[in-house]
């Protein structure tokens, strides 16, 4: 797996499939209006961005979507310039429901294939229409699901032509494993999406997918949108770092411009989230500047292995990710 930034920004997959290297996330608060998405998407295509990160959970994919559409028939890109990620959602753990969960994405999107779909994340809930499924005590309903059953169906998603690539997301080493070691693998997972910044640097976890040819894709790059329901508000702010700030100006860049190409340097793939159009445009211009090794060294220093991201709803589930070092 080799990334050059200067020439491509595209990164080859295990499977042979290319993934821009830059991604745009999708993901937003309950108080901002889906439509939102489909204009910040439709900026974001403009700017250059051609890897669109979403997911069911975010229930704005009609919006994303209509964006993409919008995109293609204006003529500023087609669909095959277009990378697109959709996640299987918790409730959807169970072989029989992977197919029909993608199918629902694909509706929505009026799309007849992703990108690439991956398992959102390693712990199942019970099934059903609610998405946090959750008892009378408001603790969450989990399931029980072999992983190994879910990629099975994700697997057979990839030969249906429903997909190009498959995936996972916030899986841990041990997880990896547990899909790799497989008795009858098909295909290995392309990618691994989790939380990586500055204040979570995930070094062992890159090496160990490094050496399986999978792909570490980092969300949160910019530290986190501080969302109540999924964000401790005592959190601290990544883009004021004071280092961060200090390699900012020396470069005449923003600290999250910073915080990217950091990343990038470091062999993974990237997604930016704003719904700002300045930030929008800001965090595409990362290929023409490039971090020294001592820069790269400051930035190391920073890691502090916290988490935006906790997960806590998960936390009693067996499989839940965090609970190993990496």
């Amino acid at each position: 797996m080799t990334m050059d930034l200067k020439n491509s920004r595209l990164v080859k997959l295990n499977d042979g499939n290319f993934m821009p290297v830059l991604g745009f996330g999708t993901y937003a608060t309950e108080e901002i209006p889906k439509s939102q998405a489909r204009e910040a998407t439709k900026v974001a295509i403009d700017v250059g961005f051609r890897h669109i990160d979403a997911a069911y959970f975010y229930q704005n994919e009609e919006a994303v979507g209509a964006a993409l559409r919008e995109k293609i028939a204006d003529g500023t890109v087609k669909r095959e310039d277009l990378f697109y990620t959709t996640k299987l959602w918790c409730t959807f753990h169970r072989p029989e429901l992977v197919r029909p969960a993608l199918e629902k994405s694909l509706k929505k999107l009026q799309l007849d294939y992703v990108d690439l779909f991956i398992i959102h994340m390693p712990v199942s809930l019970k099934p059903g229409e609610e998405l946090m499924p959750k008892d009378a005590n408001g603790k969450s309903i989990l399931d029980k699901v072999d992983l190994r059953d879910t990629w099975e169906a994700m697997e057979k998603c990839k030969d249906a032509g429903l997909t190009k690539s498959i995936g996972v997301s916030n899986f841990n080493r041990k997880q990896l494993e547990l899909i790799l070691n497989k008795p009858g693998l098909k295909y290995k997972p392309t990618c691994n999406q989790v939380e990586c910044h500055p204040y979570l640097t995930q070094n062992k976890l890159l090496e160990f997918c490094k050496s399986k040819d999978i792909v570490l894709v980092a969300y949160s790059a910019l530290g986190s949108h501080r969302d109540p329901n999924w964000v401790g508000q005592d959190s601290p702010y990544l883009l004021e770092d004071p280092i961060l700030n200090a390699i900012a100006k020396k470069h005449s860049r923003s600290p999250g411009q910073i915080a990217l190409r950091y990343l990038l340097q470091r062999g993974m793939v990237v997604l930016a989230k704003s719904f700002s159009e300045k930030r929008i445009k800001e965090n595409f211009e990362v290929f023409n500047f490039e971090l020294t090794p001592e820069d790269m060294k400051a930035i190391d220093g920073l890691n502090k292995n916290f988490r935006y991201g906790t997960l806590k709803f998960a936390v009693d589930h067996p499989n839940y990710p965090f609970s190993e070092e990496y």
